[in-house]
C-alpha cells in the first residue's frame, strides 16, 4: 500500500489518473498532450503509477494503452477509509460509479499471494465464488463451448458461454448480465480472466470488454470490490466486511 500512497502524493500523477478517469485506454502521445510537461516527465510519472498497479497497460496493435486500474485504490479504501468513516465511504463509492465515464473496455488487475490452482479453483467453484461475489455462485462444466449461469439464490444474475478453457491460466466468456431490466437491455458483453504466476503470487488480470460505448456501469462497477473479496479469501480465510461488501452480499439488487 506504501505504493499506492506514494503514487497518489504527487498532484500530477493525480492528474494523469483523473484524464484516465475521464477517457480511459489513452496512449502516452495523448497523455502528453493533456499535461504540461515533456514527454520523458509523463512517462516517469506513469512508470510510478504502474508499479502502485493503478495503471495498467494493454498492446492495441501497434499502440501501447495506459488504463486506471482501480481495484489498488479499493484496497486503499477497505484497509484505511471504511474503517474511519464507513457511512459516507460507501456513498461517495457508489457515487463514483454512476460518475464514472464508459468506455469499451475495462482492465483491472490485482496481486493475490495464492497459486494458480488455488485461483483457478476460486473463479470456477460455485461456493468459493460466493463467498466473495455478493453471494452469487456459478454453475458449468467448465469445457469450451459450454454454458454458464450465475445466481444469488433463485435471483437469476448473468449467464453466457465459456469461450476459452485453459485452466489455471485464461478464461474468456461471454456475459450477459440478467438482475434488471437495464443490464439486461445492454446485450452481451465479454470478461476475460488472466492468471501469471509472479513468485509466490499470481498477478490476475480481468479484461470487461465489448461494451457498448455509454453502457451501463452496473455492468462492470462492481469488479473492484469482487477482486478485493477475492484477494481477501484467499489470502485470510475471511470475507469483506467493508460497507459496500456488507450492502451486496446476498441482495437481490446486485451490481456486477
Amino acid at each position: 500500500m506504501d505504493e499506492v500512497f506514494k503514487a497518489l502524493a504527487d498532484p500530477t500523477r493525480r492528474s494523469l489518473l483523473d484524464e484516465l478517469f475521464k477517457e480511459d485506454g489513452q496512449t502516452l502521445s495523448a497523455l502528453e498532450q493533456r499535461l504540461p510537461m515533456t514527454r520523458f516527465g509523463v512517462m516517469k510519472h506513469l512508470r510510478v503509477l504502474e508499479a502502485a498497479g493503478v495503471v495498467v497497460t494493454r498492446r492495441r496493435g501497434r499502440e501501447k494503452l495506459h488504463f486506471l486500474n482501480p481495484v489498488p485504490i479499493r484496497l486503499v479504501h477497505d484497509r484505511w477509509v471504511s474503517k474511519y468513516a464507513e457511512p459516507w465511504a460507501a456513498t461517495m463509492s457508489d457515487l463514483k460509479g454512476r460518475l464514472e465515464d464508459k468506455t469499451m473496455e475495462k482492465v483491472f488487475e490485482i496481486y493475490i499471494k495464492t497459486t494458480p490452482e488455488r485461483l483457478w479453483e476460486a473463479i470456477t467453484d460455485s461456493e468459493l465464488k460466493s463467498r466473495y461475489s455478493f453471494g452469487v455462485g456459478i454453475e458449468s462444466d467448465w469445457t469450451p463451448g459450454s454454458r454458464y449461469a450465475s445466481a444469488s439464490g433463485p435471483v437469476p444474475i448473468a449467464e453466457g458461454e465459456n469461450l476459452e478453457v485453459d485452466p489455471p491460466r485464461r478464461l474468456v466468456q461471454s456475459f450477459n448480465a440478467l438482475w434488471g431490466d437495464g443490464v439486461k437491455a445492454e446485450g452481451t458483453s465479454r470478461v476475460t480472466w488472466e492468471i501469471e504466476p509472479v513468485g509466490d503470487s499470481c498477478r490476475l488480470t480481468v479484461v470487461h470488454d465489448e461494451l457498448r460505448e455509454g453502457a451501463n456501469d452496473e455492468l462492470y462497477g462492481g469488479w473492484p470490490m469482487i477482486l478485493s473479496g477475492l484477494k481477501t479469501l484467499l489470502e485470510t480465510g475471511e470475507t469483506l466486511t467493508t460497507p459496500g461488501s456488507l450492502r451486496y452480499s446476498g441482495a437481490t439488487d446486485w451490481v456486477a
